[in-house]
């Protein structure tokens, strides 16, 4: 099994981030070949800054590191590093339909009320088949918003294979059984996320100590006193069960029988207390990669190369079925 997945340096990683996906990709690396990539080409398909995108994506690489991603054992890149991405987008691109891209709810949603789109959040699905496609990754992990690409992906694996030969496997959704949806702390009916406007929906991986405990301190909760795991009637109180068991490793069945009826005081001050410690080794780390900006980007650069010797093959294998002329 062959695993790409990335993460767009756009906002800041929260929780969910971690135990819906980059916690997935730590335990991926003792069965698979994985190559996990901060995609900053991503974060270009709408309005950004320079410098802000320079420093998230270093964060990003560091924040991989220090949750647990080894470069010895995976391959730790930026997308940009790697220009047969930008290639093969552009060859998909030319087997991709006008009307499928129109159709993708997340050009519908980012694009609404726009005067201008431009052409690369138009674009934005085609690239991220060419991410997958170029390493020919067998399984993808994605969450329910990235379903409709990967899809997508498939589609263009199975387009190009029936018309040029049998060149890309097509890849398989790769969905965790467990964390893959953490809520917001705010409003447990969606999804705790780096682009919603209000902060205290989420923890920050990098949120200091004191402000962790006042996010968990304010999260909603359900009527009653009891702490009990039922989505349906106490989504709130399920949702701060999952983190709790999660980061402490406790089942959910020991922390409903520890707090039982007895409100939500102490169980919020226990969780607040358990995310700081699961929060600290990620951001001692994070600090000492930070502070080490040369091993950072030796560690990039031997990840950009890595990656370059397994996309260059397909490159040239897929120049050649399309009838592109080798160059010298």
């Amino acid at each position: 099994m062959r695993v790409l997945s990335g993460i767009q340096p756009t906002g800041r990683l929260h929780l969910g981030n971690h135990l819906g996906a980059i916690r997935q990709f730590v335990d991926l690396q003792s069965r698979a070949e994985c190559l996990f990539c901060v995609v900053d080409l991503h974060a270009m398909t709408l309005d950004w800054d320079p410098e802000a995108l320079r420093a998230d994506t270093l964060q990003i690489a560091a924040l991989y590191l220090a949750c647990g991603i080894d470069p010895e054992r995976s391959i730790v890149f930026v997308q940009s590093h790697v220009p047969q991405h930008c290639e093969l987008s552009w060859l998909l691109g030319c087997l991709a339909g006008f009307g499928e891209l129109s159709r993708m709810t997340q050009f519908k949603d980012k694009s609404r009320g726009r005067e201008s789109v431009p052409f690369g959040l138009f674009a934005y699905p085609v690239l991220m088949a060419a991410d997958i496609l170029a390493y020919r990754a067998t399984a993808v992990p994605v969450g329910d918003d990235q379903r409709q690409h990967l899809e997508l992906t498939r589609d263009l694996a199975l387009r190009f294979n029936a018309r040029f030969g049998e060149t890309f496997p097509v890849p398989e959704a790769f969905i965790g059984k467990v964390g893959a949806r953490v809520m917001s702390l705010q409003n447990p009916s969606d999804k705790m996320s780096k682009s919603a406007v209000d902060p205290a929906g989420r923890i920050e991986l990098l949120d200091p100590p004191d402000v962790v405990r006042a996010k968990v301190r304010r999260a909603v909760t359900d009527s009653g006193r009891e702490v009990r795991h039922n989505p349906e009637t106490k989504p709130a109180v399920s949702n701060l069960l999952e983190i709790f068991s999660l980061v402490s490793g406790e089942e959910m069945s020991t922390l409903e029988a520890r707090y039982g009826d007895s409100g939500y005081g102490r169980f919020k001050a226990d969780l607040g207390e358990a995310l700081v410690a699961f929060l600290a080794p990620i951001q001692q780390r994070c600090g000492e990669l930070r502070a080490a900006p040369d091993h950072l980007a030796a560690v990039l650069r031997q990840g950009a190369e890595r990656a370059t010797a397994l996309a260059e093959p397909t490159l040239r294998d897929v120049r050649a079925r399309m009838g592109l002329v080798a160059g010298g």
